[in-house]
């Protein structure tokens, strides 16, 4: 007895690919375009909570945190430097962007980056995301392509229907 495979997006179907799915929502986004407002783009308080969530949700402690992250950086960063960019009470200790790649790599979490992005009108798509979104492009580009080429023949065949 086998089993029947279910298309979930038969042919001809008018279901979005994932592609077609991040297009459609950035048109939105161009077509009605958000109203910015004044000191939205000062992320201090909330970076802090960002990398507060980040260091709550990774399985190693500050300690290990701070030690791989100086391993990626090349830059000595202690758990009391971790603690201050995070700390409510210490808002003149930054935490610099170009050390944002090494936080992410080592707690496994992204939502910094994610956030930094949407500010731009961006999208991060992690590696699976990605090659999908990769592969709706190439079947768009596989569909324009085939369009392109059937409009070609037909005006090929008009062409020698009026030269018999």
């Amino acid at each position: 007895m086998s089993k029947q495979r279910r298309k979930l997006a038969p042919e001809g179907s008018k279901q979005l690919s994932l592609f077609d799915t991040v297009v459609a929502i950035h048109y939105e986004t161009i077509a009605k375009p958000r109203k910015v407002e004044a000191g939205s783009f000062n992320l201090g308080q909330r970076l802090r909570n960002l990398l507060s969530e980040g260091l709550k949700q990774c399985q190693l402690s500050r300690w290990e945190v701070a030690a791989k992250m100086s391993e990626l950086l090349g830059v000595e960063i202690t758990k009391t430097r971790l603690d201050s960019w995070t700390a409510e009470s210490k808002e003149a200790h930054r935490f610099p962007a170009e050390y944002l790649p090494a936080f992410c790599k080592v707690t496994g979490y992204i939502e910094p980056l994610r956030v930094m992005a949407e500010l731009v009108d961006c999208y991060l798509l992690e590696s699976k995301e990605a090659l999908l979104a990769d592969l709706g492009k190439i079947d768009q580009i596989k569909r324009d392509l085939s369009r392109r080429e059937k409009e070609i023949r037909q005006f090929l065949r008009a062409m020698e229907g009026d030269a018999e």
